[in-house]
């Protein structure tokens, strides 16, 4: 994979780290001018791919991102996947988690479960409302998924990264159910291909039909982890915006991969405007270890970056 140290703009705009950026139309946005004033709705700390059983410093990423969070005081924290497996010696990441002083939410991630760890043992570890969920704050409905489900008849090797039928119609049934706003979480990324949910696609109509049933932007965003990487996507309407590890990213490598832990852990703070604006606030930080062109493979998927993205997301109010 090539370095390149870029700034990703999506279609709907994004703000670079110098605080300007751009809409579709080509206009340009001055992020203090647009939320001048402007009234905070809510305000979230997301984190993901903490991968513990997988680094030797979770401890300390974790730790750091909750004495932040505890800082800030956003209206909620969650934690999109990869975190820890459900074994008691993991206690101290939960101890550390439950220092938060306000609402915590949970992704399941295809990592939480291994060494063949059910969903539920995850779940009850956790404390989590359950393996996919909904909720509503702030005038907002939230929604949980859960994209680790095997489908009947599946024996592949490999983790299952599918949403089936059950939880495809609970979701359906939930969406038509709120009248709100919604922000939608899921470890696998539903817009990528890739090596995102095998489903992806038919959820993505889903949205679809959603937001043409109710007139408006009902899905504004879609939130994931799982690919360790940087970008936002804009697909009929609705924005798929992709969390960076809060740990590290895969190296691919000529002779196939390495762990590429970056010197800071990576997190956001998400804001949601009153006017149509959700910011997206990203940590910055480098690799601890330099691959030289040489060492690098070409790789097919977006570039890796030691770093989560500044960006403005303006989305269509409820009419």
């Amino acid at each position: 994979m090539k370095r390149r140290s870029f700034l990703t703009t999506s279609i709907i705009g994004g703000i670079s780290m110098s605080g300007i950026g751009t809409l579709a139309s080509g206009a340009a946005i001055n992020p203090e001018h647009e939320l001048h004033q402007r009234k905070v709705l809510f305000s979230m700390g997301v984190c993901t791919d903490l991968h513990h059983d997988l680094i030797k410093d979770g401890p300390e990423r974790l730790q750091a991102f909750i004495t932040k969070m505890n800082e800030l005081k956003p209206d909620f924290i969650i934690q999109m996947g990869d975190f820890c497996i459900p074994k008691p010696a993991n206690q101290p990441i939960m101890d550390i988690w439950n220092q938060f002083k306000g609402p915590k939410y949970h992704v399941i991630g295809n990592h939480d479960i291994d060494g063949g760890f059910t969903h539920d043992q995850v779940v009850d570890f956790w404390n989590a409302k359950g393996k996919y969920y909904s909720f509503d704050a702030h005038n907002y409905h939230f929604i949980v998924l859960n994209g680790n489900e095997r489908l009947p008849g599946n024996t592949a090797k490999g983790y299952p990264n599918s949403i089936a039928q059950e939880q495809r119609d609970w979701l359906k049934k939930d969406l038509d159910r709120t009248n709100l706003p919604v922000i939608v979480f899921c470890h696998q990324g539903i817009d990528n291909d890739l090596d995102g949910l095998k489903e992806g696609n038919l959820i993505r109509i889903l949205f679809d039909r959603a937001n043409k049933k109710a007139g408006f932007q009902k899905v504004q965003l879609v939130l994931s982890g799982h690919h360790h990487e940087d970008y936002l996507n804009h697909y009929n309407n609705v924005n798929y915006l992709q969390i960076n590890s809060i740990s590290y990213q895969f190296a691919h490598l000529k002779k196939g991969y390495a762990f590429e832990l970056t010197a800071e852990p990576l997190w956001a703070l998400i804001t949601v405007y009153d006017n149509g604006v959700i910011a997206v606030k990203g940590k910055q930080s480098v690799y601890k270890e330099t691959r030289t062109p040489d060492e690098l493979a070409d790789y097919d998927g977006y570039p890796t970056v030691p770093y989560i993205s500044d960006r403005m997301i303006k989305v269509e109010a409820k009419k």
